[in-house]
């Protein structure tokens, strides 16, 4: 009994036998109009259309409390404020005064005078 040769599974795939280029396949009408993407899908790369108002983040208090552990906070503005606080008393003083700060900080001031200019 003679056995059928198997064919490869392995290996490099032998080359095309046409050099032609690809072709577009025809569009949903039938037209020669070649298909850019799915349906619904842009085409073009568009710029974010999300338009801020203006406003960013000047300054951050960050607060941890863990269970059963001493709090702490970090107050940190973009005008060089960088404050840190453990305990309950100090931390407590430091989101006073980073409340204050708020309307003290001169880039915070001129942002709100730029913005209602």
């Amino acid at each position: 009994m003679s056995t059928r040769p198997h064919p490869r599974l392995e290996g490099p795939t032998a080359p095309p036998t046409s050099t032609s280029p690809a072709e577009p396949a025809p569009g949903p009408s039938g037209s020669g109009a070649p298909k850019v993407v799915a349906e619904g899908v842009p085409s073009a790369v568009r710029l974010n259309p999300q338009k801020g108002d203006g406003r960013y983040p000047v300054a951050w208090l960050r607060i941890t409390a863990p269970k059963g552990a001493t709090p702490t906070a970090a107050s940190w503005c973009r005008c060089g404020r960088d404050l840190f606080a453990a305990g309950h008393r100090k931390v407590l003083a430091l989101i006073e005064d980073h409340a204050a700060h708020r309307d003290r900080c001169t880039l915070r001031s001129s942002q709100e005078e730029r913005n209602a200019a």
